[in-house]
């Protein structure tokens, strides 16, 4: 993950929050923007991105589990995390350069 401004994490956010949408619906998911949302914000567990993962995951083919990993990992590292004081792994990195 290159380091970016915070300009470029928020408009990033939005993408990753338009694809995200995207993604529910076509995979027909019971769960919303606002579940992934929570669900990352309040991560406590090694295994709480798997939870995620799980969310979009209708037993598909390898290549619809590889689209829905690396937009997990999008959300993951651009999201707000509890754990990080509200800010995103993004962020902290930011914040640290």
């Amino acid at each position: 993950m290159s380091t970016e401004s915070k300009q470029q994490i928020i408009e990033r956010r939005k993408e990753i929050e338009r694809e995200l949408v995207d993604m529910l619906k076509e995979t027909e998911s019971d769960f919303s923007l606002q579940h992934v949302k929570d669900a990352i914000f309040h991560e406590e567990d090694s295994d709480d991105m798997m939870k995620v993962v799980a969310m979009f995951d209708r037993g598909g083919g390898a290549s619809e589990l590889e689209n829905i990993l690396e937009l997990v990992s999008d959300a993951w590292n651009y999201f707000p995390h509890q754990a990080l004081n509200g800010l995103s792994p993004a962020e902290k990195l930011l914040k640290h350069k």
